[in-house]
C-alpha cells in the first residue's frame, strides 16, 4: 500500500516542485503584461490629446489618408485609428516581454525573432504611409503641370504616374518585409515594365492625332506672319 501511495504522490510532488519554481516567473510575466496594458492606455490617451491639438484629422483629410481608410472599410477617425495602433503595438511588445520572463526556451526564441522583425514592420508602415502621400502629391503636380501645358490627356497621365509610383511603393514594402524577395522583384519588374509598355503603346496609338495637332501648332508659331504662301 505504501508503495502504491508513493507511486501516486511522487509525480504530484514533482509537479508541485516545478510549479513552485515556475511561479515567480509566472507572477513576473503577469505583472509585466498588466503594467504594460496600463502604460499603453496612458500612452494612447496622450497621443490622442496631442493629435487633437495638432489637428491631425484635418491634415489627414487634406492629404487623402481619410479617403484611403474609407476605401479600406475603416470608419474611425484617423486620430483614433493611430491611437489604437499605438496601443496595440505597445500591448503586443509588453506581451512578448512578459512571455520572455517565463524563461521558456521556445518562447524566448519566438520573442527574439519578433523583436528582430519589428523594425522591418515599422519601416514598412512608414514606406506605405509616406509613399502614398508622395504618390498623391506627385500625381497632382503632374496633373497641374500637364493641364497648364495644354495636354489633352493630363488626367490620364497623372493617374498613370500615380499607379506606377503605387506599384513601386508596394514592391518596396514587400521587399522590406522580406516576403519572398526574389519573387517580389521579378513580379515588380514584369508588372512595372508591362505598365510602361502598355502606356507607351496607348499614348502612341491614341495620341497620334493630338501629336499631329501640337506639331502643326508649333510650326504655325515659327512661320513668319508676313509671308504669303502661293
Amino acid at each position: 500500500m505504501e508503495q502504491f501511495l508513493r507511486l501516486i504522490l511522487a509525480p504530484l510532488g514533482e509537479v508541485f516542485g516545478r510549479f513552485r519554481e515556475f511561479a515567480p516567473n509566472l507572477l513576473a510575466a503577469m505583472t509585466i503584461i498588466l503594467a504594460g496594458i496600463l502604460l499603453a492606455r496612458l500612452v494612447k490617451w496622450t497621443v490622442l490629446r496631442f493629435l487633437k491639438v495638432v489637428k491631425f484629422d484635418s491634415w489627414s483629410d487634406r492629404m487623402g489618408l481619410t479617403a484611403v481608410m474609407r476605401k479600406g472599410d475603416l470608419w474611425a477617425r484617423p486620430s483614433d485609428a493611430l491611437g489604437s495602433f499605438v496601443f496595440w503595438v505597445l500591448t503586443i511588445m509588453f506581451l512578448m516581454a512578459g512571455l520572455s520572463a517565463l524563461n521558456v526556451p521556445a518562447i524566448e526564441t519566438l520573442v527574439a525573432h519578433f523583436f528582430l522583425y519589428l523594425p522591418r514592420a515599422f519601416s514598412t508602415l512608414l514606406i506605405l504611409v509616406f509613399g502614398y502621400i508622395l504618390a498623391g502629391f506627385i500625381g497632382r503636380a503632374v496633373l497641374i503641370a500637364a493641364v497648364n501645358s495644354g495636354y489633352h490627356y493630363a488626367k490620364l497621365l497623372a493617374e498613370a504616374v500615380r499607379v506606377l509610383l503605387t506599384v513601386l511603393i508596394l514592391a518596396m514594402a514587400l521587399e522590406q518585409l522580406q516576403v519572398a524577395p526574389s519573387i517580389v522583384v521579378a513580379a515588380f519588374s514584369i508588372t512595372f515594365g508591362g505598365i510602361v509598355i502598355a502606356l507607351a503603346i496607348s499614348f502612341g496609338v491614341g495620341g497620334i492625332e493630338a501629336a499631329r495637332r501640337m506639331i502643326e501648332k508649333e510650326q504655325e508659331k515659327k512661320e513668319p506672319k508676313d509671308i504669303e504662301h502661293l
